[in-house]
């Protein structure tokens, strides 16, 4: 057992009320542990605290019962015999009569009420005796805040747990419950309090039941709270909201059909207020409710709602979106609005609650049958009056809405207004099978109002035929009646319309019309096979003929993907073989077809929608695809059209059709087909005769190959890079096996234009491959590779950056027998030696190389009367350095030493990390373009590369491989920087950094943004005097407005606040790039809130540098200016000096 000692001084920490909130909270959880491990009894405790809970001093009995209270509650999960829980619930029950101690009365009945039976539970008898307490001595509105809420957790958890035991309390506990809950306003309180009138209303469900007589006072005490206005601060203790509040409020308002007389005008008083959120929670309320209380109690009411409903979408249906992208399959498309979607909600529960009487009201409405009547007179949309539109817009939303909802209602919709519609134009039952038989169809009959109210009506029925089960209905018969006059009358009405002008709702209309329509089930609304056949027809001859209306021939292609992709996915064969007869077929066809006049680039536009309408038609689109890829590359050395449409087919298969398939799978055999047909053509569509025009194909086809490689698995991949060394081995003057030889030659081989385009398509498949496909001859390659990057070949110094990137270590798993690993290819480049011929003899070479023989790296610190060879280094080091940096590999330590040697060549500053650096100093010339190259090898390093070494193409990438090499970086350049005697190299080095800084995360930055403030605004005016720099100043300017933006920054920015502010000053007029000047006024704005002392004197001169601003060419750049105007002017007048 516990010692007393520690029991009382744990007791008398509580009660005493000097005792700060920890140390009670702690004295609380230790007695809670004590008890939980048997070191005290609660019997023990309850004699322990015996002088507490009897004391005649208010402060200490409520402290000492409230001590108890808090206990119970820590020791909900330790079993109690039924005599102790009895014991416990006679004393806190007994306490509510003391209203100073009322707190720990509530909580402990809580606590014990909420016990599971698992561990000992209070009994209904206890329940009652608890809730008949609470009734009879408890004021509720009279506490506090604390204190009433968990008056209503215990309220309402008696309801919930324990309904049956109180149910018999009846008028008292309802009187009590409406004593206790009226005019609460705490958020917290009040969920409790609309959830405890939602469980009376379950507790006494019986009409002329005890409820009955409350239900008026109930109601009003709710309606006040009605609709819910929300001013509880939202930083606050409270985490209700006011959805919440809402919604509870709406269970309480739905609860019982009791409060019908009171809600249901309520709410549609309530639907006239100007507050929108007034008028969205009465249109939801209504909805609920009238779900709630059933169809008799509402069908008084529904003259009214319908009116209310109308009303209010005349008011606030907006003005539909005839795009031509067709967004919406069903129905017109129109802009999302709360108050609409709700109203629209409401109007479908009232057609399923109430179906005939709804309809009855909509069919005999006065507007609905003036638009029928009259829909003869709306020719067009745009002579339609504004007032017109939103009654036609209405009255076509609630029709759609009626029709989608349930047969019943669709079949009453057909069997009076459409059949009216019809009979009003001409079109009746009598004369409907002449024009099906092919009578002649008089267009001018057919208006925009009838087709725009046949859209909704038939999208309506498509709707309801997905969703119901039963699939059949009057309204059925009624279409296929009428199905080819439908097909006429949006045909003709979108051939008209075409004519007409460019653009106008007709064609929206018009293509949706046949669209809808071919996308019925046939098991449903069976079209004949001829009608869906002549949409299909009638949209190709749009395709194909119509090409100069953009507008009509977007929508129109559109319609056929969406056509396309429905009959794949239901799976009807009939539909989807019509339609890879006269659609995909047909598509296919257009490649071949010169004699129309249909533009190239259009054609295979459709050819990449209309594949990606299904696998099936996919793979029938690319098998189409190869062929003509493949007829004009063995043209292509020959006829320059054939090029041409060799390179827009080869850009839509690498951007659109191939990361369809990727993304939906299946299609790797082709790919793969595709990839090693390539290469076998590539060396006839690559003829050293070839005009100037080949550099597109051959850009097309590495982008090609690149992405056929990149989507492939490794099996596959083995296949196409084997295929590739074939050709690259058989088909070039390259001998991979005599190059493996050392030294290397420089000067052995020349390259044509052959041997380079095919070396460059091999280089696109040795980047897209992954880490554990097998590369042949591997070091023949590396030699190979070290040789033509030095000829300015950048595809291949990609390629050895991704070989090095993906090259299994020796430390990480067994390698295969005869596979090279990392470290030997890395032995490759930094000690394999290269012979060059006296025309490339080097000036100086660096270390112990001699004149005409050394490694890659050591060119890269040589000077040469060829000064392309050390550019073409530096440029191959730089890839080989990001794949070793992305893998986070140590050697690419090295590397950027090695740039960075370059950078300070005419300093007196040495690195001792690199050997023998600047011996001879004094002698050596280097070539600034050299130089420039080595710090724009920090741009290759950071940059994220969109041609290789990403996720995309399998690189291996080590996670926050950045924010490692800026920190290895950072300290270097500072000090370089820093000692830096020549202003070339001190250009240099800052034009990398910037490089480093602008490609790092901003959270990095941030954590330096001190030391690098310095540095940037150098890099900033460093960068101003060279258009080529617009970019690089730009992602600087980035750093900086992060800076100033976050909460570390700008600790850093106000000790440089009047540098940074004169450098902005110096970029608002920068004339090569808008982004610039609009970054720079948008940093000074940021720059007005630092504070006051820091930046007033700088006003005037902010000030004086905005007219120009003001006037800038770019609409963008004045706006900004403006508020940049706004903030340094206000300085003044709205802060005091702070010192």
């Amino acid at each position: 057992m516990a010692e007393t000692t520690q029991l009382t001084r744990h007791i008398e920490s509580y009660v005493d009320s000097s005792s700060t909130p920890t140390h009670q909270v702690a004295s609380l959880d230790a007695i809670g542990v004590l008890i939980k491990t048997n070191a005290l009894t609660l019997e023990a405790l309850v004699r322990e605290l015996d002088m507490y809970l009897t004391s005649t001093d208010a402060v200490i009995r409520s402290r000492g019962i409230l001590l108890l209270a808090e206990v119970l509650t820590r020791i909900q999960s330790k079993p109690l015999n039924s005599e102790t829980i009895h014991s416990l619930v006679g004393f806190f029950k007994e306490k509510m009569v003391d209203w100073k101690a009322v707190r720990g009365a509530i909580l402990g009945c809580l606590a014990l009420i909420r016990r599971k039976s698992v561990v000992g539970m209070v009994t209904g008898s206890d329940a009652k005796a608890i809730a008949r307490s609470f009734l009879q001595n408890l004021q509720v509105q009279s506490l506090g805040q604390y204190d009433r809420k968990i008056c209503f957790e215990l309220l309402d958890y008696l309801l919930e747990h324990h309904a049956d035991t109180v149910a018999s309390l009846e008028e008292d506990l309802i009187f009590g419950t409406c004593e206790a809950i009226d005019l609460e306003k705490d958020p917290e309180c009040l969920m409790f309090a609309f959830h405890i009138v939602d469980s009376l209303a379950r507790l006494y469900p019986d009409p002329s039941g005890p409820l009955a007589s409350f239900a008026r006072d109930l109601f009003d005490i709710l309606a006040p709270y009605f609709p819910i206005h929300f001013t509880h601060p939202t930083s606050g203790d409270t985490h209700v909201q006011r959805d919440d509040l809402s919604r509870t409020l709406m269970s309480a308002f739905s609860s019982t059909p009791l409060f019908e007389p009171f809600v249901i005008p309520l709410l549609l008083e309530k639907l006239s207020s100007s507050l929108q959120s007034a008028k969205i929670d009465s249109l939801k309320y209504l909805r609920v409710c009238s779900s709630k209380y059933g169809a008799e109690r509402i069908a008084k009411y529904a003259g009214d709602i319908w009116s209310a409903l109308k009303d209010t979408l005349y008011t606030y249906l907006g003005e539909p979106a005839f795009s031509s992208t067709l967004a919406s399959i069903d129905g017109i498309d129109f802009p999302k609005d709360e108050i609409v979607i709700e109203a629209l909600s409401l109007l479908q529960q009232l057609v399923v609650q109430n179906s005939g009487q709804l309809v009855t009201l909509i069919v005999d409405d006065e507007d609905v049958n003036f638009i029928i009547n009259t829909i003869a007179s709306y020719e067009m949309y745009d002579t339609i009056s504004v007032q017109e539109k939103k009654k036609l817009h209405a009255i076509g939303r609630i029709l759609y809405i009626t029709a989608k909802t349930s047969i019943p209602s669709c079949n009453a919709l057909f069997q009076s207004l459409f059949l009216r519609m019809m009979d009003n134009l001409g079109f009746s039952v009598s004369n409907v099978d002449g024009l099906q038989s092919g009578g002649i169809f008089d267009s001018q009959r057919v208006k925009f109002g009838f087709l725009y109210i046949c859209i909704e009506l038939l999208a309506g029925c498509r709707e309801l035929v997905i969703l119901s089960e039963e699939k059949q209905g009057t309204y059925c018969t009624i279409l296929h009646s009428f199905s080819n006059v439908l097909f006429n009358a949006f045909g003709s009405v979108l051939a008209v319309s075409a004519d007409r002008c460019p653009f106008d709702p007709d064609i929206y209309i018009g293509v949706k019309g046949l669209q809808i329509l071919a996308m019925f089930h046939l098991d449903v609304f069976p079209i004949p096979k001829s009608t869906f056949e002549n949409i299909l027809k009638k949209f190709m001859s749009i395709i194909i003929d119509d090409f100069n209306k953009t507008v009509l021939w977007n929508a129109t292609l559109k319609a056929l993907f969406h056509i396309g992709s429905f009959v794949q996915n239901i799976s009807e064969s009939e539909k989807a073989m019509s339609y890879r007869s006269f659609v995909v077929d047909k598509t296919m066809e257009l490649l071949s077809l010169h004699d129309i006049a249909l533009p190239f680039s259009l054609k295979v536009e459709a050819l990449s929608d209309i594949g990606m309408t299904g696998m099936k038609n996919m793979l029938t689109i690319l098998q189409g695809l190869e062929g003509t890829v493949f007829a004009n590359l063995s043209e292509a050395c020959r006829n320059l059209t054939s090029s041409e449409i060799a390179v827009q087919l080869l850009e839509c298969y690498s951007c659109k059709l191939l990361p369809w398939v990727n993304e939906n799978g299946g299609a790797e055999e082709f790919v793969v087909q595709f990839a090693v047909e390539i290469w076998s053509q590539a060396g006839n569509s690559m003829d050293s005769n070839a005009p100037s025009e080949e550099k597109g194909l051959l850009d097309a086809m590495m982008k090609a190959m690149k992405v056929s490689v990149g989507c492939c698995s490794v099996e596959s991949q083995n296949v196409i890079i084997q295929k590739a060394y074939s050709m690259l081995s058989t088909h070039t003057s390259f001998q991979l096996n005599d190059v493996e030889r050392l030294p290397l030659t420089f000067g052995k081989y020349d390259i044509s234009p052959r041997d380079e385009g095919i070396l460059l398509l091999f280089t696109s498949v040795i980047i897209a491959l992954r880490p554990k496909t097998h590369i042949p001859n591997i070091r023949g390659l590396l030699h190979l590779f070290i040789l033509t990057l030095l000829r300015g070949v950048v595809p291949v110094a990609q390629a050895l950056g991704s070989m090095f990137n993906k090259l299994i270590s020796k430390s990480s798993v067994v390698e295969k027998s005869g596979e090279l690993t990392l470290e030997e290819a890395l032995d490759v480049i930094f000690n394999t030696k290269i012979v060059f011929s006296c025309n490339n003899m080097l000036q100086r070479c660096n270390g112990s190389s001699n004149g005409s023989e050394m490694a890659l790296t050591d060119l890269c610190l040589s000077i040469t009367n060829d000064r392309s060879l050390q550019t073409n280094a530096i440029c191959g080091l730089s890839w080989i350095g990001k794949g070793l940096l992305l893998r986070g590999h140590e050697k690419i330590k090295d590397i950027t030493m090695i740039f960075i040697e370059c950078l300070i060549s005419d300093t007196k500053i040495s690195l001792p990390l690199i050997e023998g650096s600047h011996e001879n100093n004094e002698e050596q010339k280097w070539d600034p373009l050299a130089r420039k190259c080595a710090a724009e090898a920090f741009h290759v390093l950071m940059s994220d590369a969109e041609v290789c070494l990403n996720k995309k193409f399998h690189a291996t990438i080590r996670p926050l491989y950045k924010q490692r090499f800026f920190s290895s970086m950072m300290p270097i350049f500072q000090q370089l920087i820093s000692r830096s005697d020549s202003s070339l190299s001190r250009c240099l080095l800052l034009r990398a950094f910037a490089h480093v800084m602008s490609d790092t995360p901003l959270i990095v930055i941030l954590n330096e943004a001190k030391k690098l403030i310095p540095i940037l605004l150098d890099c900033l005016s460093m960068l101003t005097k060279d258009i080529q720099d617009k970019d690089i100043l730009y992602g600087l300017l980035l750093v900086l407005s992060g800076m100033l933006t976050e909460k570390n920054g700008q600790e850093a920015v106000i000790e440089n606040a009047h540098i940074i502010i004169n450098c902005l000053i110096k970029l608002v007029d920068y004339p090569h790039k808008t982004l610039v000047r609009e970054t720079a006024i948008q940093c000074l704005v940021a720059l007005s809130e630092l504070p006051h002392a820091r930046i007033y004197p700088l006003r005037t001169q902010v000030l004086r540098a905005l007219p120009k601003c003001l006037d800038d060419t770019k609409r963008s750049v004045r706006h900004e200016a403006v508020k940049c105007r706004q903030a340094w002017a206000s300085i003044a007048s709205s802060r005091s000096i702070r010192f």
